[in-house]
């Protein structure tokens, strides 16, 4: 094959992967017009289209999808080698993309690699918040955080958090008002502050379980964020309640600035995992990345 194709089914895979010229672009480090250009010789060399051009973007057509699960694996697999050969130096390098979303990144991922990075200034870490489930593979993304019991079967899942719990709270001056909920299904009276996921659009149910039974409850309110810490800060001010991860609040519960509410009904699960394809070849970056995030149970005092 000509060093040209080589090359150009590279630039290939990329915009195929993401959907875009201008978002392969900046990940090529060329201007679109550059790469489109590329592409399209391409497609005169192989005397096939390979994308389809519309005002959405661009997809693969037929060929192009053949031509991206069958030479697209090939291609990682060599990527793999090459960043695999940092093993040979004194110290890891390279990059580790993690996908995740803001509460994880914020109080599981960032406490461990703002001890770690000092110490491997050769790596470098990209988080990207999403909310949604997503194809780390067909993404691209070394790995994911998730909660555990959603974790595929084929990933590798490591613990990289004590086990969680959603609670409901309220500050003092709004329950004085509007009373104390005594089960779930009494929020629908309620002024409640909903979260809306970014990724998706739509609202976050609160979920409940008692006595084994399970129970989601769609709550209104006049206040919706797509971020936690505006929810806390509106549910101090007041102006409603607010379904939030227990260790995010715990001072604001401490010093009774909020009250918790229907503590039996908020079951502890599964924390947050890193997981990642049982296939891929990990890097020592990546390995060092692993061994800084994954969670240890705490020593007991005698």
């Amino acid at each position: 094959m000509a060093r040209d194709n080589i090359r150009d089914i590279a630039a290939f895979l990329i915009v195929a992967r993401e959907r875009s010229f201008t978002r392969a672009a900046a990940k090529i480090g060329v201007s679109q017009s550059a790469l489109s250009q590329t592409l399209r010789g391409l497609e005169e060399r192989l005397g096939i289209r390979l994308l389809t051009r519309n005002t959405r973007g661009v997809s693969p057509t037929e060929a192009g999808e053949l031509l991206l699960q069958s030479v697209g694996p090939h291609f990682d697999g060599i990527n793999a080698g090459i960043a695999a050969l940092s093993g040979l130096k004194e110290k890891p390098s390279g990059t580790v993309r993690i996908t995740a979303d803001q509460h994880a990144a914020e109080d599981v991922l960032w406490p461990a690699l703002d001890n770690f990075l000092p110490k491997f200034p050769d790596i470098k870490v990209e988080i990207v918040i999403d909310y949604g489930l997503t194809d780390i593979v067909a993404e691209q993304y070394d790995a994911g955080v998730r909660i555990g019991e959603v974790i595929a079967k084929d990933m590798i899942a490591v613990p990289i958090g004590p086990d969680m719990r959603m609670i409901v709270v309220g500050a003092p001056r709004y329950l004085e008002t509007h009373g104390i909920p005594q089960t779930p299904q009494e929020l629908t009276g309620h002024n409640c502050i909903n979260l809306r996921l970014p990724t998706y659009g739509g609202l976050y149910a609160w979920e409940f379980e008692h006595h084994g039974r399970e129970l989601n409850v769609r709550v209104e309110g006049q206040l919706m964020f797509n971020s936690l810490g505006m929810i806390i800060t509106a549910a101090l001010a007041g102006h409603g309640l607010a379904y939030v991860p227990e260790n995010r609040v715990r001072g604001q519960l401490e010093e009774n600035r909020l009250a918790l509410l229907l503590d039996d009904y908020c079951q502890p699960f599964s924390g947050y995992h890193l997981y990642y394809p049982s296939r891929r070849q990990p890097t020592p970056a990546f390995t060092a990345v692993v061994n800084a995030l994954r969670y240890r149970e705490p020593c007991s005092r005698s």
